[in-house]
C-alpha cells in the first residue's frame, strides 16, 4: 500500500471518471437574511461530499436553490419599507411579521441612497429610493441579501455551479405544468375548497394540500416542479442536504415527482431525490449558549462563527484580518464535518481558539507541521521514496 501511495501521490484512492453525473443541492437559503450556522453546516457537508464524489469519478454539479417567492419574501419587503420610513423594532407601528436584524436597516439605507447591488449570477439592481414602491423594495432587498450570502459563501470557500430561483418556476409555467400533470392522472382531488395531492398512495400518513383555498400553492409544490427540472436536465442522481426539520417534506416531494414521472413517461426511482438530513448546531461562547446576533437579530450567522473562530474583533488590524478569517474558516469547516450529520453538534468557540492539543484543528495542523519539519531535516528527494525497500515493515510495531 505504501508503494502505491508513493507512486500515485495525491491521486491515491481516486477513481477514474465513471461517465455519471450527480447534482448536490445544499444551503438553499431564503434570501431574507444572513446565512445562519445551520446553513454553515450544510455548506461544509455539501462541499465535502461534492469533493469526495469527484474523487470517485462522478461529474458533480453543485446547486443553490433560492426560495425567492412566498410570504417570507413579502415580509422582507415590508421590513425594509418600515425601516425606510424611519420605524424600528419596538415602535408601535413596527409590522408584527417584520425582521428585526440590523441588516434590515442597512438594506433600507442603501435603497434610499439609490445604490446598485449585484449577486454573483444576477443582473444589477438599483434602488429607486421610493418608499411606497414595495415591488422595487422587494427586488432590491432580495438582490442585496443574495450578494451578502455570496460574500459569506466565498469567505467559507464554497463555490456553486448554479443558482436556481424558485420564482423562475412560476414565471416559466413549471409550477402550473406539474399541477396540471397531477390533476390529469387523478393524483389530486378537490376538497374543502383546496386541491389535495394523494400522497397516502406513496406511504405518507395523510394527503397534503397543494393549492390552498385562497389560490396560493403550498411550499412543496414548487419543490416538485424544481425536481422535475433536475430530472429533465439529465440529473438522474440527486442528493439534497437539508435540516432535519425538512423531514416531513420528503414523502410529499417524492410522491409529487412520481406522479409527474407517470404523466411524462419518466422512469424515476422511488427514492428520488436522496436526502442527507442534518441536526441543529448549538454555539457556545464563554461557557454559555449564544442565540442572538446583532447582525441577524435572532440567530448566529456563518459570518459571526468564522470571525469568532478566527479571533476577529473590531480591534483586529486590517493587515491581519484576512489571515484571521482564513483561520476561522478552516476551523469552522473542520468542526462542522467532524460529526455525523444526523447528530446534534455543539460548536465551542473557546475550544476553536485554543492553541493546544485540546483543539483538534490545532492538533491536526501541528501534526502536519511536524511531518513537514521532518522532511525538511531529511533533505532528501521525496520522489525516491517510491523505491525504498519496505520489507521490514511487516508488523504493527517494529524495532527497526
Amino acid at each position: 500500500v505504501l508503494h502505491k501511495i508513493f507512486a500515485e501521490g495525491s491521486c491515491f484512492g481516486q477513481q477514474s471518471e465513471n461517465g455519471q453525473k450527480v447534482l448536490v443541492e445544499f444551503v438553499s437559503a431564503n434570501p431574507t437574511g444572513p446565512l445562519h450556522v445551520g446553513h454553515g453546516r450544510q455548506a461544509a457537508l455539501g462541499d465535502a461530499l461534492s469533493n469526495l464524489l469527484k474523487t470517485q469519478g462522478w461529474s458533480v454539479h453543485k446547486e443553490f436553490y433560492y426560495n425567492d417567492a412566498g410570504v417570507q419574501i413579502q415580509n422582507l419587503a415590508i421590513s425594509v419599507q418600515a425601516r425606510a420610513k424611519g420605524l424600528k423594532p419596538g415602535d408601535a407601528a413596527w409590522p408584527e411579521s417584520a425582521y428585526n436584524g440590523e441588516y434590515i436597516a442597512d438594506i433600507a439605507r442603501d435603497y434610499l441612497a439609490k445604490s446598485t447591488v449585484v449577486a454573483s449570477d444576477g443582473e444589477p439592481v438599483t434602488g429607486s429610493g421610493q418608499i411606497d414602491e414595495i415591488e422595487s423594495i422587494r427586488k432590491f432587498a432580495v438582490a442585496y441579501l443574495r450578494r451578502e450570502q455570496d460574500i459569506d459563501l466565498q469567505s467559507f470557500g464554497v463555490k456553486f455551479d448554479c443558482y436556481y430561483l424558485e420564482s423562475s418556476l412560476y414565471s416559466d409555467g413549471s409550477v402550473e405544468a406539474v399541477v396540471t400533470d397531477l390533476q390529469s392522472i387523478n393524483k389530486s382531488y378537490e376538497s374543502e375548497g383546496a386541491l389535495w395531492l394523494r400522497t397516502t398512495e406513496d406511504g405518507d400518513d395523510k394527503d397534503r394540500v397543494m393549492r390552498k383555498s385562497d389560490g396560493g400553492y403550498t411550499y412543496f409544490v414548487p419543490d416538485v416542479a424544481y425536481h422535475a427540472s433536475k430530472w429533465s436536465r439529465g440529473f438522474t442522481h440527486v442528493i439534497n442536504i437539508q435540516g432535519s426539520d425538512h423531514h416531513g417534506t420528503i414523502a410529499r416531494v417524492r410522491s409529487g415527482i412520481q406522479g409527474v414521472a407517470q404523466k411524462r413517461g419518466w422512469n424515476i426511482p422511488k427514492d428520488y431525490p436522496q436526502y442527507v438530513l442534518h441536526k441543529m448546531v448549538t454555539v457556545m461562547k464563554g461557557g454559555e449558549e449564544v442565540k442572538i446576533s446583532k447582525r441577524a437579530g435572532s440567530y448566529v450567522t456563518v459570518r459571526d462563527l468564522i470571525e469568532w473562530s478566527g479571533g476577529v474583533s473590531e480591534e483586529t488590524p486590517a493587515s491581519e484580518r484576512d489571515d484571521a478569517i482564513r483561520k476561522g474558516r478552516d476551523a469552522v469547516r473542520f468542526f462542522l464535518i467532524s460529526r455525523k450529520a444526523d447528530t446534534e453538534f455543539v460548536f465551542d468557540i473557546d475550544l476553536a481558539l485554543k492553541q493546544n492539543d485540546e483543539n483538534p484543528v490545532f492538533y491536526v495542523q501541528y501534526a502536519h507541521a511536524r511531518i513537514c519539519s521532518i522532511l525538511r531535516q531529511w533533505a532528501g528527494d521525496e520522489a525516491s521514496l517510491k523505491n525504498v525497500a519496505l520489507d521490514g515493515l511487516n508488523s504493527p510495531a517494529s524495532d527497526t
